[in-house]
């Protein structure tokens, strides 16, 4: 049987994949995101960057798995960023930050870089592995003052990248996007069945492995 596991703590990230007919097995990987971002070097392109996270994340949990566990399995790695006026925006810091974040985008379209990475683990040994970067344009529309702030005060901005989603409360705030929406809630269905396959999974097969209620 192999298990899926999921090297976050997203809750959008498990809803993606249980709402596809996998339940995967969460471990938080820990990996300290804003030192791994200061050792890349300056020239790091946004995709490279949260390719780099995802990889790092995936790598982290892989080892530390359970042995029983790691006999066999597939990890899965992801870290989200916004890309707006040349910059990454992570999660705010505060919700002033976030405040700020949202006046600057309201009306505008920006980049979600979205990095995936799964490994492949068989009898406690790393087998294979591949990563790979998404890219979804983002539409914001205009929250109003009120709205904003009400949004603002229940906290859900501060927990996921450029403050914002488009399976919860932010979903009101957005006026669409080109691309993969699985991926701007943080896990990109197309991109990982790919990257599944090429360390030779297949969804059939984890479908049977790792169904809900299993």
């Amino acid at each position: 049987m192999t298990r899926v596991v999921l090297g976050s703590a997203s809750t959008g990230r498990r809803k993606v994949l249980r709402q596809a007919g996998i339940e995967p097995l969460v471990v938080v990987s820990g990996v300290d995101e804003d030192r791994l971002v200061a050792e890349l070097t300056p020239s790091a392109d946004p995709g490279e960057v949260v390719c780099a996270l995802a990889r790092a994340k995936a790598e982290r949990v892989a080892t530390e798995l359970d042995r029983g566990v790691a006999a066999d399995c597939v990890v899965i790695g992801c870290d989200s960023m916004l890309y707006l006026d040349g910059r990454l925006c992570g999660k705010p810091e505060s919700t002033a930050a976030a405040r700020e974040l949202w006046q600057s985008m309201a009306g505008r379209s920006g980049q979600l870089y979205t990095g995936h990475c799964v490994i492949r683990l068989q009898d406690n040994a790393i087998t294979d592995s591949a990563a790979q970067t998404s890219v979804t344009t983002v539409h914001f529309g205009h929250p109003s003052p009120e709205d904003l702030e009400a949004y603002l005060a229940n906290g859900e901005s501060l927990q996921v990248a450029g403050g914002f989603t488009l399976d919860g409360l932010g979903g009101w705030f957005i006026d669409g996007v080109d691309g993969d929406p699985s991926a701007v809630i943080g896990l990109g269905l197309p991109l990982t069945r790919a990257l599944l396959r090429r360390v030779g999974l297949s969804i059939a097969a984890l479908w049977a492995d790792n169904h809900p209620g299993r």
